[in-house]
């Protein structure tokens, strides 16, 4: 009798606990949510307004762009960017987009808490732990999830289809399974490695489920944006961000492994000055040696382990599929929830002890931040998970994967280390470099000084864009009460005009720097054209040229008519702007950077090439 009584009582509290947890959070994190006005909603809820309207998806990519659209879709001066996204991100926000922005993420809530009930049912479904335990464990990864309720973020919606596959995949409906992890790819790209799983576990109904799924949502993309576009995401914006595109890869509040060997092997001069070895070679080997060790041992653990639980091997997947992101934040890690809950289920006390404990680390705030305790717990919570599927393996296999994966790495050290060379950092110096500057562009050049468009210091009271200004060895920071962008000098006597987007509206202003005063003004006839900047002596002109992946600046002898590339790399060189004597190039470079947030660089023009 003493057992039952002890058993309703344990279930008593955690009933309590799980009410008190609930109530908590719907005291403080829903109703900041339904309250708060920030990022990152508004990038969702923006790009779905945008493809009402039926914008090209080209644009979405470009900061400036997409900063202008936010501001007319009613978010004002609010940091925000579609990139990394994929083309069909935004798909579950279309229909919301009709809406004001707040109410429309205020439905989102709504819908998030009835998907977050639905995930612990679907958990409590396929593991028989009461519904009550999974609910308090939810709520202990507090961090998390109330960062995406007030930011109103996406990845409970993630959670809840990884989790619907998962509830599928328990009841054999195997083809079903794989076709809502191929939408969810299409959406995110989170569940791509389950491909991988679902080939391992031999389980080729929903391998084709899953390839169907990615192939429609693909066509799905065609038919909304035209091929064009869809092709642009898949060679400009997808491999930047495979690399690790987020906001600032070298922060270490990005827990990733990218981020983290990007800190410790790459200088750059803005947002990394003094990484710990400048060893970009190793940085490069190591990032693709440690992601193809990963995937590939993790595989081979699930195809040589007999008899396994699938619900073990799917956890195991979904911690790598976390491990593996090159775009993580704090609400990012309550994916977790799934794969902790599944190993859970038959875990002796003290591992139970120690995935709770893992998880509730993982969505807290941990610091020191730049040792990276993130990504470090992480990583051993993949060994503790993984520990018995590699037992199993053969040692030839073991050791064929492994000197695969060691040429592999080294050939494309090799590849990214000759792209390396030829990026603007190696040749040219960084200017208007100021500390933590995440985006210097569209560089302008007058008599009075150097002006560009820079982003706003939030720890500073600044938020959203501004007209910088160098000038006398000083650099102004200049608000105008919304977005300041792509400033443009028709003669080097001036004046500056630029583009005020503010309370849904554009004008052109025009900046005088004798008197320091903007007003409206229209712009020039020829002003901020896209045409080729040609050089004050009229003997050079400077271009953006398109590659297949990148786009690169050339410069053109008008007399000779030759033309060489001046900067080039994997990334993205634009702007040209001429120094008045004609003996230099201010450019705009997001080399090194996340994509599209670019620093200035100043290339010399040598006497010797002078015609």
């Amino acid at each position: 009798m003493a057992a039952p009584r002890a058993g309703r009582l344990v279930l008593w509290v955690t009933r309590c606990a799980a009410a008190v947890a609930f109530a908590a959070f719907m005291g403080t994190a829903f109703p900041e949510g339904w309250t708060e006005r920030s990022t990152d909603f508004p990038n969702y809820y923006t790009s779905a307004v945008l493809v009402r309207q039926r914008q090209p998806l080209r644009s979405f990519y470009d900061w400036t762009w997409f900063a202008r659209q936010m501001n007319y879709a009613g978010s004002e001066r609010q940091w925000g960017a579609y990139t990394p996204q994929t083309p069909l991100t935004m798909l579950p926000m279309v229909g919301l987009a009709g809406l004001p922005l707040q109410d429309a993420k205020r439905v989102w809530l709504g819908v998030n808490l009835a998907l977050l009930a639905a995930v612990v049912y679907m958990l409590a479904c396929v593991t028989g732990i009461p519904f009550e335990q999974i609910a308090l464990l939810a709520f202990c990864g507090h961090s998390s999830l109330a960062a995406n309720f007030v930011y109103g973020q996406y990845y409970v919606f993630l959670l809840f289809l990884i989790t619907l596959s998962l509830y599928w995949l328990n009841r054999n409906y195997c083809t079903a399974s794989g076709f809502l992890c191929g939408g969810a790819f299409g959406l995110k790209l989170y569940t791509g490695p389950l491909l991988l799983y679902f080939a391992a576990k031999r389980n080729w109904r929903s391998v084709a489920g899953m390839v169907t799924a990615s192939a429609c949502a693909g066509a799905l993309a065609v038919a909304m944006f035209g091929w064009g576009d869809v092709w642009y995401y898949l060679t400009h914006v997808l491999p930047r961000t495979l690399e690790g595109g987020s906001i600032d890869p070298y922060n270490p509040g990005v827990p990733t492994i990218s981020t983290l060997l990007r800190r410790l092997f790459v200088r750059e001069p803005q947002l990394n000055p003094n990484p710990a070895f400048a060893a970009p070679w190793l940085f490069f080997f190591a990032r693709t040696a440690v992601q193809l060790g990963l995937i590939a041992f993790t595989v081979l653990g699930v195809a040589w382990t007999k008899n396994s639980d699938h619900r073990r091997d799917f956890a195991w997947f979904v911690i790598v599929l976390v491990l593996l992101s090159t775009s993580t934040a704090s609400y990012t890690f309550v994916l977790l929830l799934v794969p902790v809950v599944l190993l859970l289920k038959g875990a002796s006390p003290s591992k139970s002890a120690y995935l709770i404990c893992s998880y509730i680390l993982l969505n807290a705030s941990l610091k020191p931040v730049w040792l990276f305790p993130k990504v470090w717990l992480l990583l051993l919570l993949f060994v503790v998970a993984g520990v018995e599927h590699w037992r199993p393996i053969r040692a030839r296999w073991a050791v064929c994967a492994a000197i695969a994966i060691l040429l592999f790495s080294l050939a494309d050290a090799r590849r990214n280390m000759l792209a390396y060379g030829r990026e603007p950092g190696r040749r040219y110096q960084q200017i208007a470099a100021e500390p933590g500057a995440l985006f210097s562009g569209y560089p302008a050049i007058t008599r009075s000084g150097l002006f560009y468009q820079c982003m706003g210091d939030g720890r500073k009271g600044e938020d959203g864009y501004l007209l910088c200004w160098l000038h006398g060895g000083r650099l102004d920071r200049l608000g105008f009460g919304g977005y300041a962008l792509h400033p443009v000098a028709a003669t080097a006597d001036g004046p500056v005009w630029f583009e005020l987007v503010a309370h849904r509206t554009s004008a052109i202003m025009r900046f005088d720097p004798s008197t320091g005063r903007a007003a409206p003004a229209p712009l020039l006839a020829g002003a901020g054209t896209d045409t080729p900047a040609v050089s004050p002596d009229g003997k050079w002109a400077a271009f953006t040229r398109a590659s297949a992946t990148s786009e690169q600046i050339w410069i053109k002898n008008l007399i000779t008519g030759k033309t060489e590339e001046l900067a080039g790399g994997s990334c993205n060189n634009s702007s040209p702007a001429w120094e008045l004597d004609s003996s230099a190039i201010i450019f705009a470079s997001d080399c090194g950077r996340a994509f599209g947030l670019s620093a200035l660089y100043r290339a010399p023009i040598a006497r010797g090439a002078e015609p």
